[in-house]
């Protein structure tokens, strides 16, 4: 029975870790190449992600720069970072694409305050499906007499503290990243 709770668990953290990619995807006013991870260019007929085609370093704090590996992709990498909701126009200098990250405005902030508790609840909502779940195996295993009706209740608060564990981890997370995105 602990197989079926780490199963569970595992993928509870993987829950977890995609909400942590997605808090990481959402620009704190510093430079972090981890904003263009869900941007996508079309390279041969495939939509790529940039990192995949692209060096991308920070030169300073404020700034992101992309140099393609393939100059001919260059025109590409601007028009979807353009197209991107991330609201910053890159400069092209026939080489490589420079990215300048202003300030946040209080209600850019807010804003970014809202898709971070979007997120948040999002994987919430994820890890409640999969106690769902779980808790829908646990009954089919007592209705064919695999498990005893003590044993259901006891894996069913098992479950309910571990949900209750990870809900919490996630709130914790987006605490820190609302303090972040307020802090100037």
């Amino acid at each position: 029975m602990n197989e079926i709770h780490k199963e569970y668990d595992v993928k509870m953290q993987k829950t977890i870790d995609v909400v942590v990619s997605d808090f990481a995807s959402v620009r704190a006013g510093r430079a972090n190449p981890a904003v263009l991870d869900k941007i996508t260019v079309d390279y041969y007929g495939a939509q790529t992600p940039i990192h995949q085609v692209a060096s991308i370093t920070s030169p300073d704090p404020r700034s992101l720069m992309i140099q393609p590996y393939d100059s001919s992709i260059l025109k590409g990498i601007e028009k979807a970072i353009q197209t991107s909701d991330l609201g910053i126009n890159p400069q092209n200098d026939g080489k490589v694409l420079r990215l300048a990250f202003p300030q946040l405005t209080e209600e850019r902030r807010k804003d970014l305050t809202k898709q971070v508790r979007k997120y948040a609840e999002g994987g919430k909502v994820a890890i409640r499906n999969i106690r769902r779940d779980a808790v829908e195996k646990y009954k089919a295993m007592k209705k064919k007499s695999e498990i005893t009706e003590d044993d259901y209740k006891d894996y069913e608060k098992e479950l309910q503290d571990m949900t209750e564990k990870r809900c919490k981890q996630i709130d914790e997370l987006c605490a820190k990243k609302e303090a972040e995105l307020m802090a100037v």
